[in-house]
């Protein structure tokens, strides 16, 4: 019998709870470590619909990278996640900051690899940053269309201070704010989920370019790497991936 317990001391094997920001909430967010699972549903959010696909595939677990439960509640809506959680009797682990710093396998390190980097370490200045490098120099128009392609971006936008790029700093999610620790590192580009106007300004005076991938692109990179590890290690139990989650920007 494998239980929700036995899936968190997994994930506590490469990205502990302990290593999460001090502002987050991860972990056992809903349910019972001590239920059984034998189907899990993988998704980057839980919401209300992503719960009801669970109950509808007969899953006792969803996994999600942002936690479901971030600010205290005050109230409980009919059709809000967190209800609908309970009412089903469906547990949700939820991993979010400790699955960004994971050296060993996390958002970052598969968003590194989809885009091409080698060689990557964290940054020991800047949190959620790490840094490696293509194997050649490259045009950053170029790579900026080889990292559309490789997150499947419908849309992606990006600064050109310098003309080629190489060492590459990573940042998913709302990781511009990392621009000045990247510049610090030598990079000649940051690649990031979202990227503030500001950010954009400080990276062109710097000197280093910006690809916005959009953040849901930039951090759902982790959810299929991250099934294929799960079944692995637990090949008794059915993972899917939610097919009623997916990016809601409409792109013209």
């Amino acid at each position: 019998m494998t239980t929700v317990k036995n899936i968190l001391d997994w994930f506590e094997s490469f990205a502990p709870l302990r290593t999460a920001m001090d502002f987050d909430n991860c972990g056992l967010l809903a349910g019972d470590e001590n239920a059984e699972v034998s189907g899990v549903l993988a998704s980057l959010d839980i919401t209300a619909e992503v719960v009801r696909e669970a109950r509808e595939k007969g899953c006792e677990l969803i996994i999600s990278h942002h936690p479901v439960i971030f600010n205290p509640l005050k109230r409980l809506s009919r059709n809000s996640a967190p209800y609908l959680l309970a009412e089903y009797g469906i547990n949700a682990v939820c991993m979010h900051t400790n699955l960004d710093l994971s050296e060993v396998f996390g958002v970052n390190t598969c968003l590194a690899e989809a885009c091409g980097v080698k060689g990557l370490r964290k940054s020991e200045r800047g949190e959620c940053l790490f840094i490696g490098e293509l194997e050649n120099e490259t045009p950053i128009g170029e790579y900026a269309l080889f990292v559309k392609k490789a997150l499947g971006c419908d849309g992606l936008r990006y600064t050109s201070p310098k003309a080629t790029v190489r060492r590459i700093a990573v940042s998913s999610g709302s990781g511009g704010s990392n621009i000045f620790d990247a510049a610090a590192e030598g990079a000649d580009v940051l690649i990031a989920g979202e990227v503030k106007h500001h950010e954009i300004n400080a990276g062109n005076e710097l000197g280093v370019c910006v690809i916005e991938a959009g953040h849901f692109k930039s951090e759902d990179i982790v959810i299929i790497p991250l099934i294929e590890r799960l079944k692995a290690e637990f090949p008794e139990i059915s993972f899917t991936k939610s097919s009623a989650y997916s990016d809601f920007m409409k792109y013209i």
